[in-house]
């Protein structure tokens, strides 16, 4: 599905926020009430004061003057009813009910100003008084539909947080960055999802991308990263992490299925990496149907040598589990994985985005830029400007690297089960 130019546009910007990577501390989010609807849209604000009450205000002015310039019958006091309609489409509750009766007076004091020429009298101050009425009332219903706005992505924001929590930076002796855009700007939480685990047993790092969009595609991510995040921290070995991952994958589709929804085929495609504790060179990786990671390094970008197995829920159609791959990396390398978003990106003549020759040429031209803030960047930018905004699938850039310390130091970071 694709978006348009203005949704596009919207993920973004939303893309570059600290709460969309996923990497800024936690905040709180207040409730949305009756006083912070006006605040929190942020209509019409200039050096953070609103001047929404200006263009009402403007209108009742300019009514009143030209009303002031017209003679004989032809009288145009009666068009004020516009402008608590204009305000209740911008200011709120009170600031509309406040033009409503500022529009009542007025129409008395500039229809009565002079008696002897041609007055609209009582039936249009009736207009005006039914119109400031309805205009209140229509400011009532459009601050509550706010409101409920707010609340709901409030609550969605929250949702996201949950799936993609923020991960401090360094967690686990790692350097890592993550972009995040949804093909629905409104949406803001999809089916793609990353996390990091320290551990005992080294660092493990799981990315990946549930078949499917909405919120079942939303919980299954928040399954996958539940069952990461206990046995990456407790087992030793990755296989029976990739195991643990493969069962409850299964389990969730068969409760699905029981509870007879739609979605119950759903399956995943996953990279799961671990970096040990005991070696500075080596990344274990295990890929369930993903484009394996590419390491990119001032020397160029290479594609990880690992098979790509099944994705997760398809393990009944084979008898082997997908292999654990021992890969050596340079220092210096880092390794980035995208989501199908990144690679499905088309261009106007239907050619896919080329992910590996875009950072190729990028960090070519600056070998800073395989930092993994600035890499994500990199193939964020290349994909927007590929597919000209459109994108047509929800799309994750995650990037990751060893950090610069020494290895007890970054061992220290995986004593935490969070």
């Amino acid at each position: 599905m694709g978006g348009d130019a203005a949704a596009s546009a919207a993920c973004f910007a939303g893309a570059v926020s600290p709460a969309t990577t996923g990497h800024a501390p936690l905040e709180p989010y207040p409730a949305a009430g009756p006083g912070d609807v006006m605040e929190r849209q942020k209509l019409l604000r200039v050096g953070g004061r609103s001047v929404a009450w200006v263009p009402p205000l403007l209108l009742l002015v300019a009514i009143a003057v030209a009303d002031y310039n017209t003679t004989g019958e032809f009288r145009i006091i009666s068009w004020i009813v516009l402008v608590p309609g204009i305000a209740a489409a911008l200011c709120g509750v009170w600031g509309t009910a406040v033009f409503a009766v500022l529009s009542m007076a007025a129409y008395t004091v500039v229809d009565s100003a002079w008696p002897h020429q041609f007055q609209a009298g009582l039936p249009d101050f009736i207009l005006v008084a039914l119109g400031g009425v309805l205009a209140t009332l229509a400011c009532v219903v459009r601050v509550r539909g706010e409101r409920r706005a707010l609340h709901m992505r409030d609550v969605t924001d929250t949702v996201r947080r949950t799936v993609l929590r923020p991960l401090p930076p360094g967690w686990g002796g790692l350097e890592h960055a993550g972009v995040y855009l949804t093909a629905d700007a409104q949406a803001r939480v999809g089916g793609d999802f990353y996390d990091i685990q320290p551990g005992p047993h080294g660092t493990r790092v799981f990315v990946g991308d549930v078949q499917g969009k909405g919120l079942g595609a939303v919980e299954t991510a928040a399954v996958l990263l539940g069952t990461f995040r206990e046995a990456g921290f407790h087992e030793a070995d990755l296989a029976v992490v990739a195991d643990r991952l493969e069962a409850r994958m299964v389990r969730h589709r068969e409760y699905t299925t029981a509870l007879g929804r739609a979605d119950g085929g759903r399956f995943a495609t996953a990279v799961l990496l671990s970096f040990p504790a005991d070696e500075d060179d080596a990344v274990d990786t295990v890929v369930f149907g993903h484009e394996p990671p590419l390491a990119v390094s001032a020397s160029g970008v290479r594609r990880l040598p690992v098979a790509g197995g099944l994705p997760l829920g398809y393990r009944d159609l084979t008898p082997n589990a997908p292999p654990v791959r021992r890969v050596r990396l340079d220092l210096d390398e880092t390794l980035l994985v995208v989501t199908d978003g990144v690679t499905e990106a088309r261009d106007r003549e239907g050619h896919f985005f080329q992910v590996a020759e875009e950072v190729r040429r990028a960090v070519a031209a600056d070998p800073g830029l395989m930092a993994p803030d600035r890499l994500v960047l990199v193939v964020r930018d290349g994909t927007l400007r590929h597919c000209r905004g459109h994108l047509a699938d929800d799309t994750t850039v995650f990037a990751v690297r060893r950090g610069r310390g020494t290895g007890a130091e970054r061992r220290e970071g995986g004593r935490s089960p969070l």
